[in-house]
Parts: C-alpha cells; sequence; structure tokens
C-alpha cells in the first residue's frame, strides 16, 4: 500500500491519535492512553500523536508539531505516512464524526473505525433517527431546533434537550417544567446550532455492541443496562463519576435480546458503521426505541464497551488487536496479510 512501511523489527507500527478540539478532549486522552498501554508491545510499535483544544498535533512529549494547525497536520502526515495504520481515539466532534476519518482517506493510511459516512451519519443524532426509522427502528419523537425558532417551541410535557452532535451528554438537559425549556436550549445551542427536543421515553437503558471482527463477520456483545437513581438522565456527571451501576449482561427475556440485537445490527449496518459502535436503547412496553449511535465510544479498559465484550470472553488487548487487525484487512494492507499470517 502506498506510503506506509511496518517497523523495521517486524512489528506494525500503529498511529494512536487523542485529544481533539471539543469539549470531550479530556476522555479522549484517556482513551488514548488506555489504549497505548494495552496494545501487545510484542506485535504492535505504537506512536503517540495527540490534538490540542487549539488544534494543534502534538507528538508524544506534548510538543507541538508545528505552529500552526495547518503546519502541524502536514506534519502529522509525514508521521502517519511511516505508520502501517491509525487508530483515532478521538470522541465527539473533529474527531468521531468522519473528520479524522477523512483527513486519513485522502492520506491514505488505514485506520481503525467508521469512514467518512458511518461517523458523520451516527454522530449527528437527528440524521441517525431518520436512518433508523426508515430500517423499522423505533426513535422517541422530536423536534429539530435552531437559534432562529427556538423561542417557539411550546412545552407540552417532560422532554429531552439534547445538542445534536455532541458526546458524554454534553448539553443534555431532562426539562420537566415550562420555565427549563429556554435556559436549556441556550445550553444545548452553545455546544451546537442544531438541537433535538425530544419526548421523554420511560424505559430500561439498555446498550449493545456491534463489532465487525477481523475476519469480517459482525458479533453483538452481551447487553449491558445502565441502573440510575429513578428520574435521573444518564448525564455527563453520572457517565464519569461512578454513580451508575452497569449490569452485563442486562437481565432480558429471550425476545428482548433478540428485538434489541436485531435491531442494533440493523442501525450498525444502515448507518455504514464499521470497527465497533455502541447502540444505545429505551426498552420499553412497546420494545426498544433507540437513542444514539457511539461509532468511537469509550474506549478503556473500565469503559463499557471493553466490559461487554471482556464479559463474552473477549480481553481488551484482544479487543483492540481484533480492530486493528480489522482495520487492516479492510484497507487491504500488506501488513495486515502479515500479522493475519
Amino acid at each position: 500500500m502506498t506510503g506506509t512501511t511496518a517497523s523495521r523489527d517486524g512489528r506494525v507500527r500503529v498511529a494512536v491519535i487523542g485529544g481533539g478540539r471539543n469539549c470531550e478532549h479530556e476522555v479522549s486522552l484517556a482513551t488514548a492512553a488506555s489504549v497505548r498501554s494495552a496494545l501487545d508491545p510484542a506485535r504492535y510499535d505504537v506512536l503517540a500523536l495527540t490534538i490540542g483544544r487549539d488544534g494543534l498535533w502534538q507528538d508524544a512529549s506534548g510538543q507541538p508539531l508545528a505552529a500552526t494547525a495547518a503546519g502541524s497536520v502536514s506534519a502529522a502526515l509525514a508521521l502517519l505516512a511511516g505508520c502501517d495504520v491509525a487508530f483515532p481515539a478521538v470522541h465527539g466532534p473533529y474527531g468521531e464524526d468522519g473528520t479524522l476519518a477523512a483527513l486519513l482517506d485522502l492520506a491514505d493510511v488505514p485506520y481503525v473505525g467508521s469512514g467518512v459516512r458511518g461517523g458523520a451519519l451516527a454522530m449527528d443524532k437527528w440524521a441517525t433517527k431518520l436512518v433508523a426509522e426508515a430500517v423499522g427502528v423505533a426513535v422517541a419523537p422530536g423536534l429539530l431546533v435552531t437559534a432562529d425558532d427556538a423561542d417557539q417551541v411550546v412545552f407540552d410535557g417532560p422532554v429531552v434537550v439534547k445538542p445534536v452532535a455532541a458526546g458524554s451528554s454534553h448539553g443534555v438537559s431532562l426539562v420537566t417544567r415550562a420555565s427549563e425549556l429556554a435556559p436549556a436550549l441556550a445550553e444545548a445551542l452553545r455546544l451546537d446550532e442544531r438541537v433535538l427536543v425530544e419526548q421523554l421515553v420511560v424505559g430500561r437503558e439498555v446498550d449493545l455492541a456491534v463489532l465487525r471482527r477481523a475476519d469480517g463477520g459482525l458479533t453483538v456483545g452481551p447487553p449491558l443496562e445502565i441502573v440510575l437513581d429513578d428520574g435521573r438522565l444518564f448525564d455527563t456527571e453520572q457517565k464519569y463519576d461512578g454513580g451508575a451501576r452497569f449490569l452485563i449482561p442486562a437481565p432480558l427475556t429471550v425476545d428482548e435480546h433478540d428485538q434489541l440485537a436485531e435491531a442494533s445490527l440493523a442501525v450498525f449496518t444502515a448507518l455504514g458503521c464499521r470497527g465497533v459502535a455502541r447502540c444505545d436503547f429505551f426498552l420499553t412496553a412497546a420494545g426498544p426505541v433507540l437513542n444514539e449511535v457511539n461509532t468511537m465510544p469509550g474506549m478503556t479498559a473500565q469503559s463499557q464497551v471493553p466490559k461487554m465484550f471482556a464479559r463474552q470472553g473477549l480481553s481488551y488487548p484482544e479487543l483492540l488487536d481484533e480492530l486493528v487487525r480489522g482495520a487492516l484487512r479492510t484497507h487491504g494492507a500488506s501488513a495486515g496479510e502479515r500479522i493475519l499470517a
């Protein structure tokens, strides 16, 4: 493949990219650090790259590769050209939304995770809803709101307000009174120019992860149920303060499990996802209702997706290995043929 060479000692050279120019910067740093430490050093030679909050790409010591964003991207591409594969561990806008995938596609560097289309569609919660509905997966009724029409939204019952393209539940509010609606919209619009106002869905919060393994087959991990205090959202605080409890596998009937698994596979395929994606649902009396899809979910050893697959017998290092080998196979890299031999 053009522009890439494996390490001289025979290991596959992997560029792990962390950070990012968005509100999930710190979470992405944690994911990248965890991925770097868990990749088997006997098989992988890891290059650390970080995107600063200012958009400057940095080396392993935290030093900018150049004085400008454009210059640092150019320098980063020169380093990426010497790698067999990239592992973009950047959550949220300017990363998970297809931005990094586009850069790596143009540079002809194989990479872990969804491509431009899958990343962009899944990051856009409104587009995700439209795609899900088109393949028969239920979603919460809702409105798309911008700053131009925010003052026209009428409160007619409990709703959830969220930015269309933000992660880690930043800017998400549960609105139970009319007086709370305008502040919630303002907070969400601070992070995104488009906002969703969705009817509150009452149900169990159950997540499933879909993995395209290195051999090309699709696997759905054990379902995970998020247990919270009554009336609380799984918001940013709950995600990172340890207040939520995870049940793996979630206690489901065979029919409930099958409905969730089928919906996950349908959405993963329709969005064009690659690598691994986490599909978040509300399990209601009427069946599953899709909440959102994450194409670069939290990927530390303690994150939800690695915990799901560990319960299935696939350890964290093995999961990362599947993702890297899958990326190499997808892109037809000669290094992929060697590592799979």
